[in-house]
């Protein structure tokens, strides 16, 4: 919703020039669907995106608060136009701060002094004038946006009551700021509506009750830097488009740089604390006889140089929409590696979590589904898959196990061989992938592929096993995992490349190749730490051996059902020196090949695609 339009020919301020933006509205962007900054031009009612000159996206007015401290090309200026406007009334406008409770000040205007004085509201004094100024907050969740409806909130007031405030936004950190100094402090200033429940301010002997219920902190639409404003401010209020509030920051009992030396004098003030300046007089309970706010009732607070803020009174049955607002957030938001893939965008839900999977080939192949080992991503089975043409023939499948890839892992969720088992039946579960499959794993991944054949007998007909690792893992090779979990969560994946994917370290068997040793190297630096450091400890706990016999045996009572299987890989793996036959013998039979193959620690399909096509051709084919 766009401003109403203000009755002070001040309140708008004229379209700036490029590389000069003043109206800073925070709205959500309907293409990323997350919040954004932009340029709110209030003569046209339109709305600019901006991003920094690194062409950065700026997602919320703290950004741009702090932004002023920093001077990358010495003109001052680090905001430009990012793409195309959007018109205002097309896109949610979001409050211009939110997160942090507002600092208020009480009875800062004479004429409202004495009104609210003489009321039988005023708990706090016994005099028109106070002495000292008057501070309390309101709840950060009483926040709302230009255009949201106010809540009446029956069951707790019947005296709502609006207040048309100047807010001031702090840039600069500050304890103990003198007052020569303060108005150095302030970034600039938006709207505040300080609605209030009367009673509950008398009752309560205090401010905070009365001023904190949800929806009573209107803010908006815009904020603008100190900079772009007038020395002195005006502030009008209508409701229902009479004007009931009038008075300029001449007018303050306590001027805003002594506002900020108060507050500042035992606690310090932080760039984005927004701080209400007090309300002049007219408020409803000042009017003869009373009139406090009904439903459908329209507030308009407009002042010099920051538009008009906007608000309709909800019905009485209107819900309360609050607890929806802050739901989504969380203690422990962003999940790891979601950077990637900005708001999940792209990715599909497994088992309840976001997943990156990809369904590729001929639709009416039959179906192939790849799992990547540790460090690696589906992109890993991109050269085999392009080199032997399986797009052509199958409908291959690809996915990206939870924390690695474009997967990302929530800090509560533990990582497990079972776990990740679990999600590649969901891959299998979400595609309806049929009975004929095949599924190919590397190295690690193939303790999943194994893990899900037995938990989920019956669901494929062909195993292949590239470079899997002895089961159980030996000790000292889950030792290794679980120290290289702490080296990323330490130290990050720059660490773990140089401890991991260097030739001359024992977990390689063999010298890379060079393209091999780079591919392994921008696979390892392209990891969530976090992530990576989840699955070293799945894998590095896979302390029981898997029973691959009950892979192909034809008894009925088997956990799964007859499946082909190869393994292709080495006589060593990290240092261990295990035969293949002799540890996955059983569940090859008559129905499994073992190759081996020059696989190069588990990156075989880098080191030894040639060896690995031949391999894979002859059984797949064959």
């Amino acid at each position: 919703m766009a401003p109403a339009a203000s009755t002070n020919a001040n309140t708008q301020t004229p379209p700036p020039a490029d590389n000069a933006f003043t109206n800073y509205v925070s709205y959500h962007d309907p293409e990323t669907d997350s919040p954004r900054i932009g340029h709110y031009d209030l003569s046209n009612e339109s709305i600019q995106p901006l991003s920094f000159l690194s062409g950065a996206p700026i997602t919320n007015l703290y950004q741009v608060i702090e932004a002023q401290s920093f001077h990358i090309d010495g003109s001052g200026s680090h905001i430009v136009k990012s793409g195309e406007t959007y018109p205002a009334p097309s896109v949610k406008i979001l409050p211009p701060l939110t997160g942090r409770d507002v600092l208020c000040v009480g009875k800062n205007y004479a004429e409202h002094a004495v009104e609210f004085n003489s009321s039988g509201f005023d708990s706090s004094d016994k005099v028109d004038q106070p002495s000292h100024p008057v501070i309390f907050t309101k709840r950060y969740t009483s926040i709302v946006a230009h255009g949201e409806e106010i809540l009446l909130h029956p069951e707790f007031t019947q005296t709502a009551d609006y207040e048309g405030e100047i807010g001031v936004i702090i840039g600069k950190a500050g304890f103990r700021i003198d007052e020569r100094d303060a108005l150095d402090h302030v970034w600039g200033y938006t709207i505040v509506n300080d609605v209030t429940a009367r009673e509950r301010q008398r009752d309560h002997k205090q401010f905070y009750i009365g001023k904190s219920p949800d929806t009573f902190c209107p803010m908006g639409p815009i904020a603008v830097p100190a900079s772009k404003l007038e020395k002195t401010l005006r502030v009008q209020t209508h409701v229902n488009g009479k004007l009931r509030q009038d008075a300029t920051t001449k007018d303050l009992i306590f001027s805003i740089p002594f506002l900020i030396k108060t507050m500042s004098e035992g606690q310090t003030l932080m760039p984005g604390d927004v701080l209400a300046t007090g309300t002049p007089a007219g408020v409803g309970f000042g009017q003869k006889p009373p009139v406090y706010l009904q439903p459908g009732d329209e507030i308009n607070v407009s002042v010099t140089g920051l538009g008009t803020l906007t608000n309709r009174v909800a019905s009485l049955s209107a819900p309360n929409r609050t607890m929806e607002r802050y739901q989504a957030s969380s203690s422990f938001s962003p999940l790891a590696n979601t950077l990637k893939s900005p708001n999940l965008k792209g990715l599909t839900t497994i088992n309840g979590k976001p997943t990156y999977y990809k369904a590729s080939g001929n639709t009416d192949g039959p179906p192939i589904v790849f799992v990547h080992g540790l460090g690696a991503t589906s992109e890993y089975f991109t050269p085999l898959i392009s080199t032997m043409n399986l797009n052509e023939k199958y409908r291959v499948h690809l996915y990206d196990f939870e924390g690695h890839g474009l997967s990302p892992t929530h800090p509560l969720g533990r990582l497990n061989i079972e776990s990740l088992a679990a999600d590649l039946n969901g891959i299998f579960e979400h595609a309806n992938i049929p009975t004929d499959a095949t599924l190919i794993a590397d190295s690690m991944g193939t303790y999943i592929a194994l893990q899900f054949v037995l938990s989920h007998p019956g669901k494929i007909s062909r195993l292949i096993l590239l470079s899997p690792p002895p089961s159980p893992l030996p000790e000292a090779l889950g030792k290794r995992l679980h120290d290289r979990a702490q080296i990323a969560r330490r130290h990050g994946m720059s660490a773990v490349v140089d401890s991991a994917a260097s030739s001359t370290k024992p977990d390689s068997l063999i010298a890379l190749k060079p393209l091999a040793l780079a591919a392994r190297r921008i696979s390892l630096l392209g990891q969530d730490p976090e992530g990576y450091a989840k699955a070293c400890m799945a894998f590095g706990g896979a302390t029981e051996r898997l029973r691959a016999n009950d892979i192909v045996t034809s008894d009925a009572s088997s956990t799964a059902k007859n499946v082909k299987v190869l393994t292709a890989g080495e006589s060593r793996r990290d240092g261990h020196e295990f035969d293949l036959k002799s540890v996955y013998g059983a569940a090859l039979g008559d129905g499994g090949w073992t190759r081996t193959v020059e696989a190069g620690g588990h990156w075989s399909v880098f080191h030894d695609l040639e060896g690995v096509v031949e391999v894979l051709d002859g059984y797949l084919h064959g």
